[in-house]
Protein backbone atom coordinates (compact mmCIF):
# COMPACT_ATOMS: atom_id res chain seq x y z
CA UNK A 1 0.00 0.00 0.00
CA UNK A 2 2.74 2.37 0.91
CA UNK A 3 4.62 1.83 -2.64
CA UNK A 4 0.90 2.50 -4.42
CA UNK A 5 0.35 5.61 -2.60
CA UNK A 6 3.63 7.09 -3.70
CA UNK A 7 3.17 6.51 -7.02
CA UNK A 8 -0.18 8.21 -7.04
CA UNK A 9 1.46 10.78 -5.26
CA UNK A 10 4.25 11.51 -7.54
CA UNK A 11 1.40 11.36 -10.80
CA UNK A 12 -0.30 13.66 -8.77
CA UNK A 13 2.58 16.30 -8.70
CA UNK A 14 3.27 15.50 -12.65
CA UNK A 15 -0.33 16.11 -13.10
CA UNK A 16 -0.25 19.57 -11.28
CA UNK A 17 2.80 21.01 -13.28
CA UNK A 18 1.33 19.60 -16.33
CA UNK A 19 -1.58 22.30 -15.01
CA UNK A 20 0.24 24.68 -14.11
CA UNK A 21 2.79 24.63 -17.34
CA UNK A 22 -0.58 24.88 -19.52
CA UNK A 23 -2.02 27.84 -18.01
CA UNK A 24 1.42 29.27 -18.16
CA UNK A 25 1.34 28.75 -21.94
CA UNK A 26 -2.30 30.05 -22.40
CA UNK A 27 -0.70 33.33 -20.74
CA UNK A 28 1.83 33.50 -23.13
CA UNK A 29 -0.32 33.58 -25.99
CA UNK A 30 -3.50 35.75 -24.59
CA UNK A 31 -3.73 39.10 -26.40
CA UNK A 32 -3.87 40.69 -22.87
CA UNK A 33 -0.64 42.46 -21.99
CA UNK A 34 -0.87 41.94 -18.04
CA UNK A 35 1.68 44.65 -17.39
CA UNK A 36 0.00 47.15 -19.32
CA UNK A 37 -3.44 46.12 -17.54
CA UNK A 38 -1.60 46.87 -14.52
CA UNK A 39 -0.02 49.88 -15.29
CA UNK A 40 -2.90 51.17 -17.48
CA UNK A 41 -3.26 51.36 -21.36
CA UNK A 42 -2.38 55.07 -21.48
CA UNK A 43 1.17 54.44 -19.57
CA UNK A 44 4.03 55.75 -21.61
CA UNK A 45 6.12 52.98 -22.66
CA UNK A 46 9.89 53.44 -20.13
CA UNK A 47 6.81 52.99 -17.43
CA UNK A 48 5.82 49.77 -19.11
CA UNK A 49 9.41 48.26 -19.13
CA UNK A 50 10.14 49.27 -16.18
CA UNK A 51 7.73 47.55 -14.79
CA UNK A 52 7.89 44.54 -16.93
CA UNK A 53 11.15 43.98 -15.88
CA UNK A 54 10.47 44.61 -12.10
CA UNK A 55 7.53 41.59 -12.30
CA UNK A 56 9.47 39.63 -14.45
CA UNK A 57 8.21 38.84 -17.54
CA UNK A 58 11.29 40.28 -19.40
CA UNK A 59 13.04 37.15 -18.27
CA UNK A 60 13.46 33.39 -20.24
CA UNK A 61 10.24 31.71 -20.11
CA UNK A 62 11.49 28.62 -18.25
CA UNK A 63 12.72 31.02 -15.25
CA UNK A 64 8.92 32.92 -15.43
CA UNK A 65 7.28 29.42 -15.23
CA UNK A 66 9.65 28.53 -12.22
CA UNK A 67 8.80 31.62 -10.63
CA UNK A 68 5.10 31.63 -11.77
CA UNK A 69 4.75 28.29 -9.94
CA UNK A 70 6.22 29.55 -6.79
CA UNK A 71 4.06 32.25 -6.71
CA UNK A 72 1.21 29.80 -7.12
CA UNK A 73 2.40 27.40 -4.43
CA UNK A 74 3.04 30.82 -1.96
CA UNK A 75 -1.03 32.08 -3.24
CA UNK A 76 0.29 34.70 -4.93
CA UNK A 77 -2.31 34.48 -8.62
CA UNK A 78 -1.45 37.81 -9.17
CA UNK A 79 -4.38 40.88 -9.24
CA UNK A 80 -7.54 40.46 -10.98
CA UNK A 81 -8.27 42.97 -13.72
CA UNK A 82 -11.81 43.56 -12.62
CA UNK A 83 -11.76 44.23 -9.23
CA UNK A 84 -8.12 44.98 -9.16
CA UNK A 85 -7.65 43.14 -5.89
CA UNK A 86 -5.30 40.14 -5.17
CA UNK A 87 -7.23 36.98 -7.25
CA UNK A 88 -5.93 35.14 -3.73
CA UNK A 89 -8.11 37.54 -1.40
CA UNK A 90 -11.23 37.36 -3.90
CA UNK A 91 -10.75 33.49 -4.03
CA UNK A 92 -10.78 33.61 0.06
CA UNK A 93 -13.30 35.42 0.88
CA UNK A 94 -16.11 33.60 -2.27
CA UNK A 95 -14.19 30.44 -1.75
CA UNK A 96 -16.55 28.98 1.50
CA UNK A 97 -19.97 30.23 0.16
CA UNK A 98 -18.70 27.69 -3.11
CA UNK A 99 -17.60 24.87 -0.79
CA UNK A 100 -20.28 25.34 1.20
CA UNK A 101 -22.88 24.66 -1.95
CA UNK A 102 -20.87 21.79 -3.18
CA UNK A 103 -20.70 20.22 0.22
CA UNK A 104 -24.26 20.11 0.37
CA UNK A 105 -24.34 18.93 -3.21
CA UNK A 106 -22.90 15.81 -2.22
CA UNK A 107 -24.29 15.18 0.80
CA UNK A 108 -26.99 14.68 -1.73
CA UNK A 109 -25.66 12.81 -4.17
CA UNK A 110 -24.31 10.47 -1.96
CA UNK A 111 -27.22 8.79 -0.34
CA UNK A 112 -28.92 9.45 -3.65
CA UNK A 113 -26.66 7.41 -5.48
CA UNK A 114 -26.37 4.87 -3.18
CA UNK A 115 -30.23 4.72 -3.08
CA UNK A 116 -30.66 4.25 -6.68
CA UNK A 117 -27.96 1.50 -7.04
CA UNK A 118 -28.98 -0.76 -4.07
CA UNK A 119 -32.44 -0.26 -4.83
CA UNK A 120 -32.31 -0.70 -8.83
CA UNK A 121 -30.20 -3.90 -8.00
CA UNK A 122 -32.28 -5.39 -5.58
CA UNK A 123 -35.86 -4.75 -7.98
CA UNK A 124 -37.60 -3.78 -4.68
CA UNK A 125 -40.97 -2.39 -5.27
CA UNK A 126 -40.82 1.00 -6.39
CA UNK A 127 -37.28 0.62 -7.84
CA UNK A 128 -38.41 1.22 -11.30
CA UNK A 129 -40.41 4.60 -10.62
CA UNK A 130 -37.60 5.91 -8.59
CA UNK A 131 -35.00 5.27 -11.23
CA UNK A 132 -37.33 6.50 -14.12
CA UNK A 133 -37.79 9.54 -12.09
CA UNK A 134 -33.84 10.40 -11.18
CA UNK A 135 -33.00 9.45 -14.98
CA UNK A 136 -35.88 11.67 -16.17
CA UNK A 137 -34.28 14.83 -13.78
CA UNK A 138 -30.55 14.34 -14.78
CA UNK A 139 -31.34 14.13 -18.38
CA UNK A 140 -32.32 18.03 -18.17
CA UNK A 141 -29.61 20.34 -18.78
CA UNK A 142 -28.77 21.87 -15.60
CA UNK A 143 -29.25 25.56 -16.37
CA UNK A 144 -33.17 24.69 -17.29
CA UNK A 145 -33.76 22.59 -14.48
CA UNK A 146 -32.40 25.60 -12.29
CA UNK A 147 -34.95 27.33 -14.12
CA UNK A 148 -37.53 24.83 -13.45
CA UNK A 149 -37.18 24.53 -9.91
CA UNK A 150 -37.22 28.35 -9.74
CA UNK A 151 -40.55 28.28 -11.00
CA UNK A 152 -41.91 25.33 -9.63
CA UNK A 153 -40.40 26.20 -5.77
CA UNK A 154 -40.20 29.53 -5.79
CA UNK A 155 -42.90 30.79 -8.12
CA UNK A 156 -45.94 28.70 -7.63
CA UNK A 157 -45.30 27.19 -4.40
CA UNK A 158 -43.33 29.63 -2.30
CA UNK A 159 -41.83 26.75 -0.60
CA UNK A 160 -38.06 28.04 -1.31
CA UNK A 161 -35.93 31.41 -1.98
CA UNK A 162 -34.76 31.95 -5.48
CA UNK A 163 -31.67 33.39 -5.58
CA UNK A 164 -28.78 34.61 -3.21
CA UNK A 165 -27.22 32.78 -0.04
CA UNK A 166 -28.95 34.08 3.07
CA UNK A 167 -31.86 36.52 3.23
CA UNK A 168 -29.88 38.12 6.56
CA UNK A 169 -28.30 41.55 5.74
CA UNK A 170 -25.88 40.74 8.37
CA UNK A 171 -25.39 37.26 8.88
CA UNK A 172 -22.37 35.72 11.01
CA UNK A 173 -19.23 35.65 9.36
CA UNK A 174 -17.38 33.21 10.88
CA UNK A 175 -15.36 31.16 12.23
CA UNK A 176 -16.31 28.35 9.48
CA UNK A 177 -17.35 30.33 6.42
CA UNK A 178 -20.46 28.08 6.41
CA UNK A 179 -23.52 30.20 6.88
CA UNK A 180 -24.95 26.87 8.08
CA UNK A 181 -22.57 25.92 10.55
CA UNK A 182 -21.73 29.54 11.64
CA UNK A 183 -25.41 30.08 12.81
CA UNK A 184 -25.83 27.71 14.93
CA UNK A 185 -22.35 28.85 16.60
CA UNK A 186 -23.70 31.91 16.91
CA UNK A 187 -26.45 30.61 18.87
CA UNK A 188 -29.17 31.84 15.95
CA UNK A 189 -30.34 29.17 14.38
CA UNK A 190 -32.74 30.47 12.22
CA UNK A 191 -29.62 31.86 10.22
CA UNK A 192 -28.33 28.50 9.50
CA UNK A 193 -32.04 27.01 8.47
CA UNK A 194 -32.37 30.31 5.87
CA UNK A 195 -28.70 29.53 5.03
CA UNK A 196 -30.46 25.40 4.59
CA UNK A 197 -33.31 26.74 2.59
CA UNK A 198 -31.12 28.70 0.26
CA UNK A 199 -29.04 25.51 -0.09
CA UNK A 200 -31.84 23.12 -1.32
CA UNK A 201 -32.60 23.69 -5.15
CA UNK A 202 -28.88 25.24 -6.07
CA UNK A 203 -27.77 21.97 -4.79
CA UNK A 204 -30.08 19.45 -5.86
CA UNK A 205 -29.13 21.13 -9.39
CA UNK A 206 -25.44 19.95 -9.15
CA UNK A 207 -26.19 16.73 -7.36
CA UNK A 208 -28.54 15.27 -9.49
CA UNK A 209 -26.15 14.14 -12.43
CA UNK A 210 -23.44 12.90 -10.07
CA UNK A 211 -26.03 10.79 -7.89
CA UNK A 212 -27.76 9.20 -10.95
CA UNK A 213 -24.17 8.55 -12.79
CA UNK A 214 -22.84 6.95 -9.44
CA UNK A 215 -25.98 5.35 -9.08
CA UNK A 216 -25.69 3.51 -12.55
CA UNK A 217 -22.29 2.41 -12.14
CA UNK A 218 -23.13 0.90 -8.62
CA UNK A 219 -26.14 -0.99 -10.14
CA UNK A 220 -24.09 -2.63 -12.87
CA UNK A 221 -21.61 -3.37 -10.07
CA UNK A 222 -23.99 -4.97 -7.72
CA UNK A 223 -26.26 -7.34 -10.70
CA UNK A 224 -22.47 -8.78 -11.68
CA UNK A 225 -21.13 -9.16 -7.80
CA UNK A 226 -24.67 -10.52 -7.01
CA UNK A 227 -24.16 -13.51 -9.59
CA UNK A 228 -20.35 -14.38 -8.03
CA UNK A 229 -19.76 -17.88 -6.59
CA UNK A 230 -19.08 -16.02 -3.13
CA UNK A 231 -22.81 -14.71 -3.14
CA UNK A 232 -24.22 -17.80 -3.85
CA UNK A 233 -22.10 -19.66 -0.96
CA UNK A 234 -23.62 -16.72 1.42
CA UNK A 235 -27.05 -17.14 0.35
CA UNK A 236 -27.11 -21.18 0.73
CA UNK A 237 -25.71 -20.66 4.34
CA UNK A 238 -29.07 -18.73 4.61
CA UNK A 239 -28.44 -15.51 4.67
CA UNK A 240 -31.05 -12.96 4.30
CA UNK A 241 -30.93 -11.36 0.68
CA UNK A 242 -30.37 -7.84 2.08
CA UNK A 243 -27.00 -9.18 4.44
CA UNK A 244 -25.83 -10.87 1.38
CA UNK A 245 -26.08 -7.50 -0.66
CA UNK A 246 -24.74 -5.39 2.08
CA UNK A 247 -21.72 -7.75 3.75
CA UNK A 248 -20.97 -9.65 0.46
CA UNK A 249 -21.69 -7.03 -2.48
CA UNK A 250 -21.84 -3.58 -1.25
CA UNK A 251 -18.07 -3.32 -1.19
CA UNK A 252 -16.83 -5.44 -3.73
CA UNK A 253 -19.15 -3.06 -6.02
CA UNK A 254 -17.56 0.45 -4.41
CA UNK A 255 -14.54 0.60 -6.74
CA UNK A 256 -16.14 1.39 -10.01
CA UNK A 257 -18.46 4.11 -7.93
CA UNK A 258 -15.65 5.46 -6.37
CA UNK A 259 -13.60 6.25 -9.96
CA UNK A 260 -16.78 7.16 -11.14
CA UNK A 261 -17.26 9.67 -8.25
CA UNK A 262 -14.29 11.19 -8.50
CA UNK A 263 -14.75 11.73 -12.15
CA UNK A 264 -18.26 13.55 -11.58
CA UNK A 265 -16.71 16.08 -9.20
CA UNK A 266 -15.11 17.92 -12.80
CA UNK A 267 -19.19 17.81 -13.65
CA UNK A 268 -19.49 19.47 -10.77
CA UNK A 269 -16.89 22.16 -11.22
CA UNK A 270 -17.75 22.58 -14.46
CA UNK A 271 -21.55 23.29 -13.57
CA UNK A 272 -21.06 25.51 -10.88
CA UNK A 273 -20.60 28.35 -12.67
CA UNK A 274 -23.94 28.28 -14.70
CA UNK A 275 -25.34 27.28 -11.35
CA UNK A 276 -24.10 29.84 -9.38
CA UNK A 277 -25.07 32.20 -12.19
CA UNK A 278 -28.79 31.48 -12.45
CA UNK A 279 -29.39 31.53 -8.38
CA UNK A 280 -26.76 34.38 -7.73
CA UNK A 281 -24.99 32.41 -5.23
CA UNK A 282 -22.07 34.44 -4.48
CA UNK A 283 -19.20 32.38 -4.92
CA UNK A 284 -16.38 31.66 -7.00
CA UNK A 285 -18.60 30.18 -9.85
CA UNK A 286 -20.32 33.66 -10.18
CA UNK A 287 -16.80 35.21 -9.85
CA UNK A 288 -14.81 33.75 -12.86
CA UNK A 289 -18.83 34.06 -15.04
CA UNK A 290 -17.98 37.91 -14.72
CA UNK A 291 -14.58 37.50 -15.05
CA UNK A 292 -14.96 36.02 -18.75
CA UNK A 293 -16.37 38.92 -20.09
CA UNK A 294 -13.98 41.43 -18.71
CA UNK A 295 -10.75 39.20 -20.30
CA UNK A 296 -9.42 38.95 -16.32
CA UNK A 297 -6.89 36.51 -17.15
CA UNK A 298 -5.56 36.20 -14.01
CA UNK A 299 -9.05 35.85 -11.88
CA UNK A 300 -9.82 33.12 -14.73
CA UNK A 301 -6.51 31.19 -14.38
CA UNK A 302 -6.72 30.99 -10.53
CA UNK A 303 -9.68 29.84 -10.29
CA UNK A 304 -9.11 27.28 -12.74
CA UNK A 305 -5.62 26.27 -10.88
CA UNK A 306 -7.56 26.16 -7.63
CA UNK A 307 -10.74 23.85 -9.09
CA UNK A 308 -8.02 22.00 -11.11
CA UNK A 309 -5.88 20.99 -8.10
CA UNK A 310 -8.72 20.25 -6.15
CA UNK A 311 -10.03 17.83 -8.83
CA UNK A 312 -6.48 16.19 -9.01
CA UNK A 313 -6.29 15.84 -5.16
CA UNK A 314 -9.78 14.68 -4.89
CA UNK A 315 -9.01 11.77 -7.60
CA UNK A 316 -5.34 10.88 -5.88
CA UNK A 317 -7.86 9.95 -2.84
CA UNK A 318 -10.19 8.40 -4.85
CA UNK A 319 -7.75 5.80 -5.87
CA UNK A 320 -6.44 5.03 -2.40
CA UNK A 321 -10.29 4.42 -1.47
CA UNK A 322 -10.23 2.15 -4.46
CA UNK A 323 -7.20 0.34 -3.23
CA UNK A 324 -8.52 0.08 0.43
CA UNK A 325 -11.44 -1.14 -0.96
CA UNK A 326 -10.46 -4.00 -3.14
CA UNK A 327 -6.44 -5.06 -2.88
CA UNK A 328 -6.23 -6.32 -6.13
CA UNK A 329 -5.85 -2.92 -7.10
CA UNK A 330 -2.96 -2.17 -5.89
CA UNK A 331 -0.87 -4.60 -8.05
Amino acid sequence: MLSFTLRRLASMIVVLLVLTASLFILQQVSPIDPVRALVGQQADKAVVDAARKRLGYDDPLPVQYFHYVENALRGNLGVSLRTGQPVTSDLASLLPASFELVLFALILAVPLGLTLGIVSAARWRGSGIFRFGLLSFAAIPQFLLGILLILLFFSHLNWLPATGRTSYVNPPTGPTGLLTIDGLLHGEPAVSLDALLHLIMPGLTLALLPAVAVGRVLRGSIIANLRADHVRVARSKGLSEWRVLVRHCLRNSAGPSLAMGGLMLGVVFQALIVVETIFAWPGIGSYVGQSIPKDDFPAIAGVTLLLGAAYVVTNTVVDLLQAAADPRIRS
